[in-house]
C-alpha cells in the first residue's frame, strides 16, 4: 500500500502517515464518538438538521438556548412544516439571518413531510434533495445522527486542512475529497469535529497557539503567524 498520494494540482504529496498521526493526536485530545463530540445539543435526526441550519453564522452556544424553545412549539417535522412563518422568525431571530433560516427550515419540514412521510432520509442525495440543506449539513447529520460516514467542512475544517497540509484546495467540495482520501470512512465525522474543535482553541484563525499545539511537530504551517 502506497504511503502517499499526490493532490491534484500540484506536485506536493500529502503522507498518509502523517495524517494518521495527526487523527491520532486529535483522538487523544478530544476523545469520543461524532455523537459525543458534536456540541449541538439535539435529541433526534430532525433535530439536528433544524440545529445545524440554525448554527451557520451562529455559536453552538445560542443555537443550544433557541433549540427548546423551538421545539416545544413545534415538536415534529409536521409542526414545523405547518408553522407560521412570522412566528417562527421571531423564535429564532437571536441566532441571525433569520428569515432566510425561517425559509430553509419549512422548506426542509415541508419536503420531509411530502416526500419522506416526516421521517428524515438517510443518503446525501436524499438530504442535499431538500430545500436549504448543503453537503456540510447533511454530512453532519449523516456522521452525527445515522453513525453514517460523513465528513462535514465548515470554516474551521478548511483552515486546518489547509494549514496542516492535509488539503491544498479552499473548495470545500474538493477538502472533503481530500480529507476522505486521508482517513477511513469510519472516523469521517469524529475527525471533523476534532478539527472544529482544535480550531476553535488552539489553530485559531488569527493568532494560533503554535506553542501549545499537540500538532506543532507535525505541522508545515507552525510559526508561519
Amino acid at each position: 500500500m502506497p504511503s502517499t498520494r499526490r493532490l491534484s494540482g500540484r506536485g506536493r504529496r500529502r503522507p498518509l502517515a502523517r495524517a494518521r498521526k495527526i487523527a491520532d493526536r486529535l483522538a487523544a485530545a478530544y476523545p469520543g464518538t461524532a455523537t459525543e463530540l458534536c456540541a449541538l445539543v439535539h435529541h433526534n435526526p430532525f433535530e439536528l438538521l433544524v440545529a445545524t441550519i440554525l448554527s451557520a453564522q451562529c455559536t453552538d452556544e445560542r443555537v443550544n438556548i433557541v433549540m427548546p424553545l423551538l421545539f416545544e412549539r413545534y415538536p415534529t417535522a409536521r409542526d414545523l412544516a405547518a408553522a407560521d412563518r412570522d412566528e417562527l422568525q421571531t423564535l429564532i431571530r437571536s441566532t441571525g439571518f433569520f428569515r432566510s433560516k425561517a425559509s430553509h427550515i419549512l422548506g426542509a419540514a415541508e419536503a420531509i413531510v411530502m416526500r419522506h412521510s416526516g421521517e428524515l432520509p438517510r443518503s446525501m442525495e436524499e438530504l442535499t434533495a431538500l430545500p436549504g440543506v448543503g453537503r456540510k449539513t447533511a454530512n453532519v447529520v449523516l456522521s452525527v445522527a445515522f453513525g453514517l460516514p460523513g465528513l462535514p467542512v465548515d470554516t474551521h475544517v478548511t483552515r486546518l486542512s489547509q494549514r496542516l497540509g492535509l488539503s491544498d484546495s479552499g473548495d470545500p467540495i474538493k477538502i472533503e475529497q481530500d480529507l476522505c482520501e486521508l482517513f477511513p470512512p469510519a472516523g469521517w465525522g469524529a475527525i471533523s469535529l476534532r478539527l472544529i474543535q482544535h480550531g476553535r482553541r488552539v489553530c485559531v484563525a488569527r493568532r494560533p497557539r503554535c506553542e501549545t499545539c499537540e500538532l506543532a511537530d507535525l505541522c508545515p504551517s507552525r510559526g508561519k503567524f
